[in-house]
């Protein structure tokens, strides 16, 4: 595994907060010419710490401003029904985390839709799909924080 020094952990900040920087910015921030930074970032890439760089969208302005986490019980606990069940999880667009728990849930969800008929669509595709013991679902007020950003 790769050693994380003082200069990675500032990059990797610079990055999670805006990765559309250039190299000549980030490095300014960081203390580094734009070659040195570019070849730590290459080395965090290259040993998997950065996994990709993505755009952040607004969900409300696409229209998926509800957020919904649904508990799942499985129905069986075979590993061919784990497969199918993480499978089935990651092609449906609406799912944006998908989690195996530990205690009485099985699953914890959480997908983004438009609105409640919205879920009642995804609800019943999920239950045609896969077979559960129990379904349940919380539906989110009010964000008060989510981010992408990890504590370096």
């Amino acid at each position: 595994m790769m050693e994380i020094d003082t200069l990675d952990r500032k990059i990797l900040r610079e990055l999670q907060s805006d990765a559309d920087q250039s190299l000549e910015e980030i490095g300014a921030r960081v203390g580094l010419s734009r070659n040195a930074c570019w070849r730590r970032i290459r080395q965090l890439q290259e040993a998997g710490i950065i996994r990709k760089r993505v755009a952040l969208l607004d969900p409300d302005k696409l229209g998926l401003g509800l957020t919904v986490f649904i508990q799942l019980r499985a129905a069986h606990h075979r590993p061919d029904w784990l497969e199918f069940f993480a499978r089935t999880m990651k092609d449906m667009p609406e799912i944006v985390g998908a989690y195996r728990m530990t205690g009485d849930l099985d699953y914890l969800v959480q997908a983004r839709v438009a609105d409640m008929a919205d879920y009642d669509r995804l609800y019943r595709q999920i239950i045609a799909r896969i077979e559960l013991s129990d379904v349940s679902a919380s539906f989110v007020m009010e964000e008060i924080k989510e981010t992408t950003e990890l504590s370096l």
